[in-house]
């Protein structure tokens, strides 16, 4: 009405002030919501991370070349730099079928997501640079293989912010300690309130999985205040003196997100709420997909309650979906513990309208090749894998980029992941060139000097 009636001079001057007010938030409290850059097709991000490297070609990416040449050597020519020797062509001992309006192809490894394929937004390009998980992690979390870089979901927290300011505005749920561990959900060279929090780990239980001293049985509330604005105040003080220290501002900020935590993060986590029809949606009342349903219904519950970037990571800390050998035993195991509880996450979002602007993100740190390991296995392939999405603005039921006839390189609009952070980035309403961070004389960003966004995904 201001914008049209006053000619836009009303509007100016109230974005101005809006402006000022979110400035002043920032000063108290640091991860205060920000505004985005453009208008954001997503509020918020959940990135289910399957540890080891999801083979496509037995998931998502069919190739009936693939198992009409089964045995015969691979035809072109192989990466010059391979993790491990591999032999013949080795076709997929899983049938693909059609599901849903689109007719989308999904192996019958997850039969419950297929049923979801009318929303997913499957990514069959995909490509890294890094053969071995230390560095084929790094890069899909924090776009460096290399050097210490701040992660994906700290870039999104220093960018926007998080809408609930009693709970961590990046946590991550039982994530592996392994091939880079806390460098995976760290900030660098951010500000430390941009790290992300681990609850629990790969080889901690879902339902041990807690924020541990969340409460404190000796000190009342207000006795804690007291001690704690005492705190604040010499450590303030310090700063007065030594000037800024970034490690120590994230303290102080950390000993206050832990003290409003006290009463919302149990009940945040607390699922004996929820019904009994959400509890069997998410596979909890089944011993094989309890675990990682506990996670995602905790996901869930993180996102409604304004958490801004969420991870889930299957993973047992160790091998998971990393089948040198035993590629139909493995994989048979690992879908059967994700796929029902991915499926009813999926749903149970739809089902609350907050698919539409939450992004969800599904894949590994690379896929696996269509030569064969041994007799039954499958080695790394960064070379050419596959990642979906679904909600957050992107098309449904849609199929984008090739791999080649066999699976092995990303031939056919190619997605490198620094592609994948720009776009990730835009549909949360962020320029991936000037979410900027200056640090030791240059700024960085999440997508280093590269990265395209990939429009035609977008809805």
């Amino acid at each position: 009405m201001l914008q049209r009636s006053a000619g836009g001079f009303g509007y100016l001057a109230l974005q101005a002030m809006l402006a000022r007010e979110q400035a002043e938030a920032a000063v108290e409290n640091p991860l205060a919501s920000k505004l985005s850059h453009f208008p954001a097709r997503a509020k918020r991000i959940v990135f289910l991370f399957m540890k080891g490297g999801p083979s496509h070609v037995d998931t998502f990416d069919p190739k009936p070349l693939l198992e009409r040449d089964h045995g015969k050597p691979y035809p072109f020519e192989q990466p010059r730099v391979q993790f491990a020797k591999t032999g013949k062509l080795l076709k997929s001992p899983w049938r693909f079928q059609q599901y849903g309006q689109s007719g989308l192809p999904v192996s019958e490894l997850f039969p419950n997501v297929a049923q979801c394929v009318d929303d997913l937004c499957i990514l069959r390009s995909v490509h890294g640079t890094n053969p071995a998980h230390g560095g084929a992690l790094l890069k899909l979390h924090t776009g460096s293989d290399t050097q210490v870089r701040p992660s994906m979901g700290s870039w999104v927290l220093y960018g926007l912010g998080t809408e609930n300011e009693n709970l961590p505005g990046f946590i991550t749920l039982c994530p592996t300690l392994a091939h880079g561990g806390v460098n995976n959900w760290g900030a660098a060279f951010l500000p430390a309130y941009c790290q992300g929090t681990p609850i629990g780990n790969a080889t901690v239980p879902s339902d041990q999985a807690l924020v541990r001293h969340i409460r404190n049985e000796w000190i009342p509330g207000p006795l804690q205040r007291k001690q704690l604005d005492f705190l604040t105040k010499l450590n303030q003080d310090h700063l007065a003196l030594s000037g800024s220290d970034l490690a120590l501002e994230g303290r102080i900020n950390s000993f206050e997100l832990a003290y409003r935590m006290q009463s919302t993060m149990p009940e945040a986590q607390d699922l004996r709420n929820e019904s009994k029809a959400t509890q069997h949606l998410y596979g909890l009342d089944h011993p094989v997909t309890e675990n990682f349903g506990r996670q995602c219904l905790m996901a869930r519950r993180f996102l409604e309650r304004g958490v801004r970037f969420v991870q889930v990571t299957h993973s047992d800390g160790d091998v998971q979906w990393d089948q040198h050998g035993n590629l139909f035993k493995g994989h048979t195991k690992n879908a059967a513990e994700v796929d029902k509880p991915i499926a009813g996450f999926l749903q149970d979002l739809k089902s609350r309208g907050l698919l539409d602007d939450t992004l969800v993100l599904w894949g590994g740190e690379f896929g696996r090749t269509p030569t064969a390991q041994g007799d039954d296995g499958r080695d790394h392939n960064p070379h050419g894998f596959t990642m979906w999405m679904a909600g957050g603005g992107v098309k449904k039921g849609f199929a984008f980029g090739a791999t080649d006839d066999y699976g092995y390189f990303a031939q056919e609009d190619k997605i490198h992941v620094h592609d994948l952070h720009a776009t990730i980035l835009h549909l949360l309403g962020l320029n991936h060139e000037k979410l900027t961070h200056r640090y030791a004389g240059r700024d960085f960003r999440l997508t280093d000097v590269a990265g395209h966004v990939v429009k035609e995904i977008i809805a």
